[in-house]
This record gives structure tokens, C-alpha cells and sequence, in this order.
């Protein structure tokens, strides 16, 4: 039989990395889209613990100050602020007793909608034709867009294009449902590779995760289009639309720095539904 696949096993209290959680800087370094999965999962923990079932999340910050190791990783949680409509909560997450990331959720109460207009753009991102990506929620190679064409030929992505991905969600840990919130959060992540992947590959690291959400997804798959980015001196700040099937959930903002000497290079690689990664033929 085979193990289900997930970012994480438990460990007590404790979330071990399994090697889909790898990143592909470094045979050792955890990469953004698991990191910040669990420390959402932690929030709602958090959440969950203050007995708040009334609020959803609106606002995610991510701040990955340390290289999260293939290491075992412990969670701490304060709710900062309480109120009626609103609820602060903050995350760590150490390994070995040392602080790696951090994050700040903020839920919010649902109301009712004013009766005033107010501008919106009037073009959406939409997610890729059904008959190209059929709706579904198990774990499978994301979908990306660049001169018009969707596929998951990450080869054929490798250009100066503005891009779009899409993708499913996996697991943070087995056995356990993921919630929309933690879907948005491990997505957001990806708003690095699709505003910094250019020609060379990525050669870009970000450090950051900003994610506001104006509604929790609607199932596990999530899409990100890059709307901006802006780079001077190596630091570069890159913004993408979060979509879904139903239509926008919010936006993304990745800072980031110049990092060409560790270049991932994604031409000529190909990817399986398990997170395997290999070359592709003929490379």
C-alpha cells in the first residue's frame, strides 16, 4: 500500500519533513510552500484553541529569516489580540531550539457587504481549460502559463514571460483534511517562482510570505498570476492575483534577493505527481 503523500509526518508534538518538502536550493532546506502550510495549520491550532470558530483568515505574513533544515520542527502560538471581529495570532517555528520562521495570522468576523461601489479591475485570472486541468483534489504537477500556453512542461516555461501557476494542494500531514486557509498559505509561497523565473531559471530567494485573503478557497486548487514586479540592487518585490475556480481570493507579495550563484535551473526537468524530480528525456 502505498504511504499517502503529505509535507510532514508527526512526530508528538512535532512535524518531521518528509522529502516533498524539500527544497531545490539545497538537499537540506526545507522549501516555503511546506513551511508555511504548517505554520498556518499552527495558527488555526491557535485559533482553535482561543474556541473562535465565528472568524476566517484575512491577512497571512510569513518571514523566513533561517533555512528550515530537513529537521524536525516545533511549534509555539500566542494569540496577541482579541476582540469581537477580530484575532491576532503569531507563530514560530524552531528546530533544534532555534528559531527558523515566524508568522502572523489575523482573523477577521464576516459581514455583511456595504451597498457602496467601489472600483475593481474589471479582468480576472482565470485557471487553466478543464480539458486541460480537470478539477481535482489530489496532489499533481502544477500547471504553469507563459506566451499563452498552459502546461506542465517546466522547460517550456523557462523565458522572460509573465506567468501564471496552477496547482493542487497536498497534504501538510496525513490523515488530516487541509482547510482552505492552509491551502492559500502553502500556495502563496509559489508567488516567488512565478514572478522571479526568468530566463536562467530562478535566481531569486524570497524571504517573505504576504498573503491577504477576501475569502477562503473553495476547494484545494489554487492559481497565482503575476500582476507586478520591481527589482533595483538584488532586492526584488513581486505581487501576484490568488484565484480559483470560483474567481479571485486575494493577493501575494514575495520579497526577495539575488541569488545566481544557487540558481535553480528548471530546463530540462520533469516532475511526477509524487514529487519526484528527474531530467527529462533526451537531457
Amino acid at each position: 500500500m502505498t504511504d499517502p503523500i503529505s509535507f510532514f509526518t508527526r512526530a508528538g508534538a512535532d512535524l518531521v519533513p518528509t522529502p516533498l518538502a524539500c527544497s531545490m536550493w539545497s538537499d537540506d532546506q526545507m522549501h516555503g510552500v511546506a513551511v508555511s502550510g504548517a505554520l498556518a495549520r499552527a495558527a488555526e491550532e491557535g485559533l482553535a484553541g482561543a474556541g473562535r470558530t465565528d472568524l476566517r483568515p484575512a491577512r497571512w505574513s510569513v518571514d523566513l529569516f533561517r533555512q528550515a533544515r530537513m529537521q524536525p520542527c516545533a511549534f509555539t502560538t500566542e494569540v496577541v489580540r482579541e476582540g469581537s471581529r477580530i484575532c491576532l495570532v503569531d507563530v514560530t517555528m524552531s528546530q533544534g531550539g532555534e528559531r527558523v520562521a515566524r508568522a502572523s495570522a489575523t482573523f477577521l468576523k464576516p459581514s455583511a457587504s456595504t451597498d457602496g461601489e467601489v472600483w475593481e479591475p474589471a479582468g480576472r485570472p482565470s485557471p487553466p481549460p478543464l480539458d486541460v486541468a480537470p478539477p481535482s483534489d489530489e496532489p499533481r504537477v502544477p500547471f504553469l502559463l507563459s506566451g499563452g500556453t498552459w502546461s506542465q512542461d517546466f522547460t517550456q516555461h523557462q523565458n522572460a514571460d509573465r506567468k501564471a501557476y496552477w496547482t493542487s494542494a497536498i497534504p501538510v500531514v496525513p490523515d488530516e483534511p487541509l482547510t482552505g486557509f492552509q491551502t492559500a498559505a502553502a500556495a502563496a509561497d509559489s508567488a516567488s517562482m512565478v514572478t522571479n523565473w526568468g530566463t536562467r531559471g530562478v535566481e531569486y530567494i524570497n524571504t517573505d510570505i504576504a498573503l491577504t485573503l477576501a475569502r477562503q478557497p473553495a476547494g484545494l486548487e489554487i492559481g497565482l498570476l503575476a500582476t507586478d514586479r520591481v527589482e533595483h540592487d538584488g532586492i526584488a518585490s513581486g505581487t501576484c492575483a490568488m484565484f480559483d475556480r470560483s474567481g479571485p481570493l486575494g493577493t501575494v507579495t514575495v520579497a526577495a534577493l539575488a541569488n545566481s550563484r544557487r540558481a535553480v535551473d528548471l530546463s530540462g526537468v520533469e516532475y511526477s505527481d509524487n514529487g519526484e524530480r528527474r531530467k527529462a528525456p533526451g537531457v
